[in-house]
């Protein structure tokens, strides 16, 4: 297997999760700026341990990236590689049926 591949699978895995596919969806709508992980947690009403086990999985794979802000982490998602990542599912999209998606 190819290196992107294993990337994509890994990052597909992360998001195999309801927490974790809830976590970067809030992430998401937040914006460029992101979200406070105290925000993520009582939206999502996780465990603060449960929700940096997920955390930990999702940037790890590439897909947030953290930044500290005095005493808070913000969470950011990684847009550029949620692209790649949808771009890599479509793209030759029904190819074999000689047909456009």
């Amino acid at each position: 297997m190819n290196a992107k591949l294993d990337r994509h699978a890994e990052q597909l895995g992360a998001l195999g999760h309801p927490a974790r596919l809830g976590i970067l969806r809030h992430v998401v709508q937040a914006g460029e700026e992101g979200a406070a992980a105290g925000e993520i947690q009582s939206h999502l009403d996780i465990p603060p341990s449960t929700l940096s086990h997920h955390l930990e999985r999702l940037t790890s794979t590439g897909l947030l990236h953290s930044r500290r802000s005095g005493t808070f982490i913000y969470y950011a998602a990684d847009f550029v590689a949620l692209r790649a990542l949808t771009t890599y599912l479509w793209e030759d999209c029904c190819k074999r049926g000689k047909g456009c998606c």
